[in-house]
């Protein structure tokens, strides 16, 4: 490699060889490192054909495989795959419940490939090759089936696949309201080869927005079959990242912040292709390989995980979304669309509170955090658009005081949503100016920064920003530096990219005390001047046509109609 990029003139290639080269550098270290993994072929399973990507689910295994088939696909010279399925507890397989999923999953002529199910089992995905009744669809397609009447239903293709790519192995989040998969559809983000992507559930149970994971899980070459364990933590496999050759298999976890990707190691990994990770338990699961010891092609494996130190933590936080009411009591608030957000500004999660303004999401050690709620329905417009900062940064439990595998920890917080009215006096707390000053000081941009955030989450109101003075000095003095001070956070305001013509600065001066300025007695009253000297906004006009959830208008990649197969638009990031 060394000797190649000294001679080679093309850059591409260049590239290409020094990721080799560094890849070799890397499996030093990989190799290095001490593994816990025992592995063993599951053997009762295995045949001289094809049997992989391993899933369980409520006490079966199921699986791919080539093993009856008598019909040969002429592109590999291969079977025709199919899914089936057998009861098993943990690795122990009743060989004699082997069968076949039924032929409305199994259609004669395609082959079927991964499948994955929902948290409750009664959802089925599963990709599917082209059988050539679809004119214009590639190799691989996604499918879904739901369970009703003790039967599946006729599966229909997902709309997130594209009839122009390759769409397989997908797989279902922990909690159901996310499917990733591996795509070679060309995307503005796409790294090369076959990327690893995701889409999100709707309110409406479709899923759409599709999104490329990016760096540092995707790269030139192919990432492939995902799965999600319990822990949060990204298993896949892939050519690009550093490993032993073929597919190897990593995991991809989030430490504070930042996502970090790790070879999983020998046994796990080897030359040969090593993909399809499934954990039945936080120590032991499945995976597939082809390497030469196995069966013949592709087999399934069993692993245990034995290192000292697996045990974990998995981190929820739980809230309620509430409002206030005329008399200042608290209600639930139901209906509100609560979106987690990292401190870099990308959707984490989102979902719609249920009757009880519950809403749920995991989240990880030596974070910061924002939550946006925003009501949804009909009375949207009565309801500010809301941010709450949130941070495990220091709530973390220390890995020696864990007594089990898996430690649950969940964490609370309520959110507020306060009902827009008209005319409403809201004091901006610690608006603070120099004596017979009106410039910003950095305390006082801290609080305007907050009302700029109102704006921005709330395109649709129009407000006037008001100052306050005391009663000391003059009034005709106090109303000039009022207005003068109104006028300087306005402009500190429009400076932060909010339109001008929504937003008016005006100065009471002394005009509107909430406090007296002086005691009965006539001497000074400091407390009550201090509330008097204030900054506040109030809501001026809504305009109902411009409603928006700005964090959905930023990632506002459509969801597709089920109804609807070939679609002109990129599911991408539009």
């Amino acid at each position: 490699m060394e000797a190649y990029i000294k001679v080679a003139k093309d850059d591409k290639m260049i590239d290409l060889a020094q990721i080799e080269l560094d890849n070799l550098e890397a499996l030093k270290e990989i190799m290095a490192k001490k593994n816990y993994y025992k592995v063993k072929n599951l053997s009762v399973i295995n045949t001289s054909h094809a049997e992989y990507s391993p899933v369980y689910k409520n006490g079966e295994l199921y699986f791919t495989s080539n093993r009856l088939s008598t019909k040969i696909y002429k592109a590999t010279g291969t079977g025709f795959t199919d899914i089936y399925k057998a009861r098993t507890k943990g690795a122990r397989v009743d060989t004699t419940t082997l069968t076949k999923l039924p032929e409305v999953i199994n259609e004669p002529n395609a082959n079927l490939g991964s499948i994955t199910f929902s948290p409750d089992g009664k959802t089925m995905v599963f990709a599917k090759g082209n059988t050539g009744k679809r004119k214009g669809a590639e190799e691989v397609n996604l499918f879904i089936s739901r369970y009703r009447n003790n039967a599946w239903s006729e599966p229909r293709i997902l709309p997130i696949s594209r009839p122009d790519a390759w769409d397989s192995s997908p797989a279902f989040s922990r909690d159901g309201r996310t499917i990733y998969f591996a795509s070679n559809r060309n995307h503005p983000k796409a790294q090369g080869g076959i990327d690893l992507y995701s889409a999100r559930m709707s309110s409406r149970g479709r899923f759409g927005k599709v999104k490329n994971l990016g760096t540092p899980i995707n790269t030139p070459g192919d990432e492939m079959f995902p799965y999600v364990a319990n822990d949060g933590k990204l298993y896949f496999s892939s050519t690009g990242h550093p490993g032993f050759g073929g597919l190897d298999l990593f995991v991809a976890a989030r430490k504070s912040g930042q996502i970090v990707v790790t070879n999983l190691g020998s046994p796990i990994n080897t030359p040969s292709d090593d993909f399809g990770m499934f954990l039945f338990k936080a120590d032991r699961g499945f995976f597939t390989s082809n390497r030469p010891e196995g069966k013949g092609d592709d087999d399934i494996y069993t692993f245990v995980n034995e290192d000292p130190n697996l045990r974990t933590v998995n981190y929820f936080l739980h809230g309620v979304t509430l409002t206030r009411t005329e008399q200042d009591s608290a209600i639930i608030l139901p209906n509100v669309r609560v979106s987690l957000i990292d401190f870099n500004d990308n959707i984490l999660d989102e979902v719609l509170t249920d009757d009880k303004g519950d809403f749920n999401f995991r989240v990880y050690e030596n974070e910061n955090y924002v939550l946006m709620a925003a009501k949804e329905g009909e009375d949207a417009q009565k309801y500010y658009v809301t941010r709450l900062d949130y941070t495990t940064v220091g709530r973390s439990i220390p890995q020696e005081q864990l007594t089990k595998l898996v430690t649950n920890v969940t964490f609370d917080t309520l959110m507020y949503l306060d009902p827009i009215i008209i005319d409403k006096a809201i004091v901006l707390e610690n608006i603070y100016y120099d004596f017979a000053k009106w410039d910003i000081r950095p305390d006082a941009a801290q609080e305007l920064d907050k009302l700029v955030n109102i704006l921005k989450d709330n395109p649709e109101i129009s407000i006037e920003l008001s100052s306050h003075t005391d009663s000391v000095d003059t009034e005709s003095y106090n109303m000039r530096l009022s207005q003068r001070r109104a006028e300087s956070a306005v402009a500190y305001i429009v400076a932060a990219g909010i339109d001008p013509s929504r937003i008016t600065a005006k100065g009471y001066g002394e005009s509107r005390p909430i406090a007296p300025n002086t005691n009965p007695d006539g001497t000074d009253n400091p407390e009550g001047r201090q509330k008097n000297r204030r900054t506040e906004f109030k809501v001026t006009r809504i305009d109902e046509k411009t409603k928006v959830n700005p964090k959905e208008e930023d990632n506002a990649d459509e969801y597709f109609n089920e109804d609807k197969y070939f679609n002109e638009e990129d599911d991408s990031d539009n």
